[in-house]
């Protein structure tokens, strides 16, 4: 008897998980309380026992279809109209049945990147003041949490979908709720945010391998982290949680005195766990949302590839055109942030001035749009406090590129420079009714001749131009604003955008 008992257990096992594979799942976004894109098919998706039969209502419409050989099975809803009223989601298999309830029907963004877009809405500016007045049953985001894969995952761990109310939306990314806020007063109507994202890492690690394979600096990545790794023995590793432990504590201290940390943040250990791994953000966070409709991306990320910056126009081309062919969409619209002033203890370099301009590459992309943030930086705090501005230029692009709403939604971007005696003029885009200086005369020009060699300059407006002069430049040659790591940027358009760093000269 004894030996038939295990026996027993074994076959009961068995049963018992066949029955679990035959229930029918969905996608890890499909909780209560979602969201779904409004007027674009809303794909339905998950698994079921192979060649199961999928039923899927939602408000008027019914559709079914048989999972494939693998279980894996999808459906898609026809476009729906935005709805404030909550409807169930209901999947019904052959063994079980599925509600999800409260889910709304209006426009669904994307944002990711690393710790500025993570930043939380409480610890942004006038945090108490935004937690207390944040009022939005209809404003939800749905955070994913942190995972690294080594292949592309089908499931991803989510917090659940939660609505901007003070006792949630503190924990919001920062950004993705200002830019939520301002569609929704704009537009009337629900509005979600998928929150992935991971301070402190680098592009590569949010792109497929496809897609870093096909740069040419796939090898030096792949070599970079390969020597990173050897540089994290296990003793090593183990002391990392210790060594954040103290950071922290340093960076509490450091706060409730209004002074610096003075400890090194220390950076995550290179294994096959670390987000610093290629690829590893990608499969673990983004990969298993798609194809979940959505109107677009934001993106707010660079900071951590500030010593590769030349690889970052490839990079950053090429993880657009992967994230659109992941969910089908060749121009899904893609708007980032440009890294604001940060001195980095050397506001005069250039360092943080070429990575905006590698950044505003992806400018020549179809559908994308880049929201300029170079005025509302702090120049010795790489996260700046002002998310409240950011999410409302991203909201502002949106506004005219997709919702068709009037307003304006850049700055000044430059055009050319033409020579003019001792002088450069200046041409710009979208200088909508003229360039405005706040405050003071414009700041942070320089000119150069032939020699090569900038000095300070000065402007004259004129309409929707820059004269600009310097008295050590007779024959200038080339024109530069803004391009420095924290420079006193004040040029603006009539309705307030401010204009995006530029330089004449490609020296």
């Amino acid at each position: 008897m004894s030996v038939r008992l295990p026996l027993l257990a074994a076959v009961f096992s068995v049963v018992m998980s066949s029955a679990s594979l035959a229930e029918v799942t969905l996608a890890s976004p499909f909780t209560d309380r979602a969201i779904l894109q409004r007027e674009k098919p809303v794909p339905v998706w998950g698994r079921a026992a192979p060649r199961e039969k999928i039923t899927v209502q939602f408000r008027d419409q019914t559709n079914e279809v048989v999972a494939g050989a693998d279980g894996r099975w999808r459906v898609w809803l026809k476009p729906l109209a935005a709805s404030t009223e909550p409807a169930e989601l209901i999947v019904s298999g052959k063994s079980n049945r599925l509600t999800v309830r409260e889910v709304l029907v209006g426009e669904v963004w994307l944002a990711s990147g690393q710790s500025n877009m993570e930043w939380p809405v409480n610890m942004a500016r006038d945090a108490e003041k935004e937690v207390a007045a944040a009022n939005f049953a209809l404003i939800r985001e749905l955070k994913i949490e942190h995972a690294v894969a080594s292949t592309p995952a089908d499931e991803t761990k989510t917090s659940g979908w939660r609505a901007a109310t003070p006792g949630e939306v503190g924990g919001f990314s920062a950004v993705g709720y200002f830019f939520a806020r301002d569609l929704h007063r704009k537009l009337g109507v629900p509005v979600a945010i998928i929150h992935s994202s991971w301070g402190g890492t680098a592009i590569e690690a949010w792109m497929s391998d496809e897609a870093r394979n096909a740069t040419p600096f796939s090898a030096a990545i792949a070599a970079r982290w390969q020597q990173a790794k050897s540089e994290w023995p296990p003793k090593r590793v183990a002391q990392y949680p210790a060594d954040l432990a103290a950071w922290e504590a340093a960076e509490n201290e450091a706060k409730a005195k209004g002074t610096k940390n003075p400890l090194p943040w220390p950076q995550p250990p290179a294994t096959e766990t670390s987000p610093r791994r290629p690829t590893g953000l990608y499969n673990a966070m983004i990969a298993p949302l798609a194809p979940w409709a959505v109107r677009g991306v934001l993106w707010y990320q660079g900071e951590s590839n500030i010593d590769y910056t030349p690889e970052y126009p490839s990079l950053f081309a090429s993880l657009i055109r992967s994230w659109r062919e992941a969910w089908e969409e060749p121009e899904l619209p893609f708007y980032f942030v440009q890294i604001p002033n940060y001195g980095d203890g050397e506001p005069l370099g250039r360092k943080w001035a070429r990575l905006r301009e590698a950044q505003a590459t992806a400018l020549t992309l179809p559908a994308t749009a880049m929201a300029v943030t170079i005025d509302i930086g702090e120049a010795d705090n790489i996260h700046p406090l002002n998310k409240q501005d950011v999410g409302r230029r991203l909201a502002a692009i949106a506004r005219a590129q997709i919702y068709g709403l009037s307003g304006d939604w850049s700055g000044p971007m430059f055009a050319r420079a033409t020579r003019e005696g001792s002088a450069m003029r200046v041409h710009f885009t979208h200088a909508g009714t003229g360039l405005v200086a706040h405050d003071k005369p414009v700041q942070a020009l320089e000119l150069a001749g032939a020699d090569k060699v900038f000095h300070p300059a000065v402007a004259r407006i004129v309409g929707e131009t820059l004269v600009v002069t310097s008295p050590a430049v007779k024959e200038p040659v080339a024109v530069r604003y803004a391009w420095s790591n924290a420079p006193r940027a004040n040029l603006y358009n009539g309705a307030g955008f401010p204009a995006a760093p530029f330089r004449s000269d490609d020296w």
